[in-house]
Formats: structure tokens, C-alpha cells, sequence
């Protein structure tokens, strides 16, 4: 089983959203998180702006029904319900032809490209790919191989434990408050262990968050 990170630009398929993504308005990136599998279209959206640069965004879907807004520390999520996707028939049918499944994030970005991941056998990703290049100029960014769950070699117990204890003495606080001396104490290790334990967390954790961009 492959995981397989796209981006697609489509030269007339824009999805609303998508539109005030690359318009000149404060929206430069949306992300559709979760959605219903149900025919009412029910969506949670995360939009880079306040509340009401959020809600006036999604007043250029026409199929909304109704909408919440969550306002977070670097954005708004927004609860949407739609009588309609608003993706074209064409996507919309090789999406339900597909034998792969995808992984939210779909991600809007203000390049005009849409990124998303799906995972399947890699014949099943390769009859997707070229079914779907026919609608869009289509890339492929990452390919991984797919694990259930997280490998347990991203971070040990005790890497862990270093980032933790780190945050708590104020080492990735700016500016610095607290020390890797510090992080030993707590660790009850030396300075050198503790050096290592956060540069090989921190390189674990910077891996695989570029392994998800």
C-alpha cells in the first residue's frame, strides 16, 4: 500500500473557496479537515483569517445552508452544511470511481493548487493518477509507503520526555528561559545525553512534519 501526496491546478474546476484563496482578499489558505459521508455535505474547514474574514469567505458558497464559526489562535474553523460539494461532476465522479481512499486535509493554496493525499495499491493510484490528469495539470510530491498507525521509531519514550521537558522549563520559549542544563536536571542525566535526546527528537518531529506538508 502506497500514500501519495497530489497537487492539482485545474484550469476551469475552482472550487469557491478556492476562488477566495487566490483572490486579492486576506484568505491564502484553506483546509477542508473533515467531511459527512452523507449527501447534505456537511464539511469543518479551517480558513487562515478571524471570524468574519471566515464567514465572508464562505458567503461565496451557493450551496451553504447554514454555518458555525470556532475562531482558534491561528485561524477559524468553520462548520459548514452545503446541499452540494461544490466540486464539478467530472472530479466528483473520479473521486467515486477511484479504488483509493483520501486523507484530509484537501488543502487550498493561494498558488491555485489544491493538495490532498490518497492512499491504495499502486495500480489503483495509477489508474487515479491518469484519470485525474486528464482534468488538471497534476503532480505528485511525496510518496510514502502507508502505516496504520505512526512507526514507533519516530520518537522513543525518552524523546519524548526530553521535548516535554523541555517546553516545561521554557527552553522553546522566545527568548530562551530555561537550559539543555536544565532539561538534564529535570532528566536526571547528563547535559550530553539530554543534547542529544532534543536534537534527535527534534530532528524526528521536523521529518515527519515535512513528510506531511
Amino acid at each position: 500500500m502506497k500514500r501519495v501526496q497530489f497537487a492539482v491546478r485545474y484550469p476551469e474546476f475552482v472550487h469557491p473557496l478556492q476562488r477566495q484563496v487566490v483572490a486579492e482578499t486576506p484568505l491564502t489558505r484553506t483546509e477542508l479537515l473533515m467531511w459527512s459521508p452523507t449527501v447534505d455535505a456537511t464539511s469543518l474547514c479551517w480558513l487562515d483569517v478571524d471570524r468574519d474574514a471566515a464567514a465572508a469567505a464562505t458567503e461565496a458558497i451557493d450551496s451553504l445552508l447554514a454555518s458555525h464559526f470556532v475562531e482558534g489562535t491561528d485561524g477559524t474553523y468553520a462548520f459548514l452544511q452545503q446541499d452540494d460539494y461544490e466540486f464539478s461532476a467530472a472530479i466528483l465522479e473520479t473521486i467515486v470511481d477511484a479504488r483509493v481512499i483520501f486523507l484530509p486535509p484537501v488543502v487550498f493554496l493561494d498558488t491555485g493548487a489544491v493538495r490532498f493525499e490518497a492512499v491504495g495499491e499502486p495500480t489503483a493510484l495509477s489508474a487515479f493518477h491518469e484519470r485525474l490528469s486528464a482534468l488538471g495539470t497534476l503532480s505528485i510530491e511525496h510518496v510514502h509507503e502507508f502505516e496504520r498507525r505512526a512507526a514507533p521509531s519516530r520518537l522513543t519514550d525518552r524523546q519524548r520526555a526530553a521535548l516535554v521537558t523541555a517546553v516545561d522549563v521554557g527552553y522553546y520559549e522566545v527568548p530562551r528561559e530555561g537550559s539543555v542544563a536544565d532539561v538534564a536536571d529535570a532528566l536526571d542525566c547528563s547535559s550530553s545525553t539530554a543534547g542529544e535526546l532534543l536534537r534527535k527528537a527534534e530532528a524526528a518531529v521536523v521529518k515527519r512534519h515535512i513528510e506531511r506538508q
